[in-house]
């Protein structure tokens, strides 16, 4: 089974350029996550909505042309057999930032993290929901669920994880609190399945485009596929697809041996 992450920066922009379907025609994805999408159902083409070879489905933000999650899923893989759950319990997410399938006993989350640059305030709430959504999947794990999940986390762990590390150490997605909010995930027995198959290996996933970052090769690893340590040994494969263009993030790849 494949799976893709990709925060397309703008879903309709993606369509446009013709690079959505590029990534669909090569890779071939049982699944698809996608992150900020920054649009609502309504303002979606019918191949966005009713594509002939996914089931298609979208948790936007209420704030027009702002955040919003989306998932993929292959019609002759699933059939419909799953369940699209938005949201998290006990979280107003009026922000479009978690959408969940649930097949079998496996779950399957797409996440938006928040930037939390914005303001203090929001600062604060991205440090909220980064420890509400660890309780959350903790508490789901408990109920017997089999979990991996996926998206844009906006923050680096590591050194490694981007390329001016000295010069960003006190900066939204690598302050210490951001980076020891990731080694409580890891310490929750989430693994970083990208680290797990190369933990030297410098990648990365986002580039301003302003400074042409991209060009440059100057980056930050901040989109993830994390699964939980029981079922690590099924993971064949991850990549990241950093030529494949449309946005400032490029998609990532995992494929398991499950389903």
């Amino acid at each position: 089974m494949k799976l893709i992450s990709w925060n397309v920066n703008g879903i309709r922009a993606v369509e446009r350029k013709g690079e959505i379907q590029a990534l669909l025609e090569k890779e071939k994805p049982e699944l698809i996550f996608l992150q900020e999408i920054k649009a609502k159902f309504d303002q979606l083409t019918s191949n966005l909505t009713n594509h002939n070879e996914y089931f298609q489905h979208y948790h936007s933000a209420e704030k027009p042309g702002y955040s919003g999650v989306g998932v993929w899923l292959l019609k002759k893989k699933f059939s419909e057999n799953y369940e699209i759950i938005s949201g998290m319990p006990k979280w107003k997410d009026t922000e479009g930032r978690v959408i969940r399938v649930d097949i079998k006993n496996y779950t399957f989350l797409g996440i938006y993290f928040p930037n939390g640059g914005k303001s203090h305030e929001a600062w604060l709430e991205k440090l909220k929901f980064y420890d509400h959504y660890l309780n959350y999947i903790n508490d789901l794990r408990k109920l017997g669920r089999t979990i991996i999940w996926a998206g844009d986390l906006n923050v680096a762990h590591n050194e490694i994880d981007l390329a001016r590390p000295k010069e960003n150490e006190n900066n939204i997605g690598f302050r210490p609190e951001e980076r020891e909010w990731m080694n409580k995930v890891t310490k929750n027995d989430w693994i970083d399945c990208f680290r797990y198959f190369y933990p030297e290996k410098v990648s990365y996933t986002w580039w301003q485009l302003q400074t042409k970052a991209r060009e440059r090769n100057v980056g930050w690893r901040i989109d993830y596929f994390l699964s939980d340590k029981k079922i690590i040994k099924k993971i064949k494969n991850i990549h990241h697809l950093e030529n494949q263009m449309g946005s400032d993030h490029c998609p990532i790849v995992l494929e398991v041996d499950i389903l």
